[in-house]
């Protein structure tokens, strides 16, 4: 119980947590920054949590993921439906990225939209072929808009809120 009460009570803590949260897939970096500000860290501070933890597994991501597939397929052929459905997601995201190469996975990463994100990201560049020192820094640019975007619509979204509250 000590430990959750400094995650929630301490910036170190706060900051930590906003770190884990954005690291989740589909919560990533678009739930971690609202979450940050909640809990009541300062925007750049929610910030720079979010976007370091959201980044962190992308180049885990590139580089293991097809063998993590293969090495399920051997071991745990009953999850062979789940490995199909992420390999059949990464092509079907990976035919908007290939179209753009780069940029497109940079704006791919960045525009938070549903299904699209650092996870699904990788996944794709790892399907497509990306060297890890070419996808990484659209990745990078990818996260560092969205979460421009999602500071913006963070800051829009607590604004609105206190002023309806009042």
């Amino acid at each position: 119980m000590e430990l959750l009460t400094w995650l929630e009570t301490t910036m170190g803590g706060e900051f930590i947590f906003t770190f884990l949260v954005s690291m989740i897939p589909i919560v990533e970096l678009r739930g971690g920054i609202p979450f940050g500000v909640a809990l009541g860290l300062p925007y750049p501070v929610a910030f720079v949590a979010s976007v370091i933890g959201n980044i962190l597994p992308a180049p885990f991501i590139i580089v293991y993921i097809r063998r993590i597939f293969q090495w399920m397929r051997q071991r745990m052929p009953k999850l062979d439906g789940m490995v199909d459905a992420l390999e059949r997601k990464a092509h079907l995201k990976g035919d908007k990225v290939s179209r753009y190469k780069y940029l497109g996975l940079m704006l791919f990463v960045g525009i938070p939209l549903p299904g699209t994100g650092v996870w699904t990201g990788a996944l794709a560049a790892a399907f497509l072929d990306m060297p890890l020192r070419k996808a990484m820094p659209s990745i990078i640019a990818g996260v560092i808009l969205a979460g421009c975007i999602m500071t913006g619509l963070t800051s829009l979204g607590f604004n609105i809120f206190t002023a309806v509250m009042a």
